[in-house]
Parts: C-alpha cells; sequence; structure tokens
C-alpha cells in the first residue's frame, strides 16, 4: 500500500513542478490561482512522502519519490510547455524510469 502513496505522492510532485510552471507564465487573479495549487500539491505531495517513509527505507522512497517527480515533470514540460524533444532527453529519462523500476524490485517492502 505504501508503494502507491510513494507514486500518489510522485504525481502530486509532478503536479506542484506544473503549476510552478503555470505560476511563471500567468498573472494577476489566474497567476494566484495556480499558486494556490501549487501549495496544495507540495502540501499533499509531503504528507504522502512522509506516510510513505514510515514503512520503506527512506533513500529508496526519497529516490523514487524524486525520480517521479522528475520523469512526470520532463513529461509535461514537453506535453504541455513545449520544451524540447531529443534523443538525448528521452535517453535518459528512459535510464531514469529503469532506475526507478530497479530501486522498487530490490527493495524489501
Amino acid at each position: 500500500m505504501n508503494w502507491i502513496i510513494l507514486i500518489i505522492a510522485g504525481l502530486f510532485e509532478v503536479g506542484f513542478a506544473s503549476c510552478l510552471g503555470k505560476v511563471r507564465e500567468t498573472s494577476g487573479s489566474e497567476m494566484y490561482l495556480w499558486f494556490t495549487g501549487f501549495i496544495i500539491s507540495l502540501v499533499v505531495s509531503m504528507a504522502l512522502l512522509l506516510k510513505a517513509t514510515q514503512t520503506l527505507p527512506i533513500g529508496t522512497a526519497y529516490a523514487v519519490w524524486t525520480g517521479i517527480g522528475a520523469v512526470g515533470t520532463v513529461l509535461v514540460g514537453i506535453l504541455v510547455f513545449k520544451d524540447p524533444v531529443s534523443f538525448w532527453r528521452i535517453f535518459f529519462i528512459s535510464t531514469l524510469i529503469l532506475s526507478i523500476a530497479g530501486l522498487k524490485m530490490v527493495s524489501q517492502h
């Protein structure tokens, strides 16, 4: 169950990073709405990470959480913010995904 909580925490990390990107692009009341989304996503992500680390090794949980956030944020950047796509970006994102899966497989929990 804590692996599912950790995955959800990672998705909320993607959410707060994405909201931060939208804050940068907007102004006025729309900016404050995105900033509110950033704060909510940040708090939920951290709370879920804390919950997951009660039974998962902290090093593994943090690495997986950060990896999910990194991969998800790069994908959102490509799909939403029109960040550049290159062979090497996709290659290194793929190796990060494999590393996350490897950490999960070798974890004792």
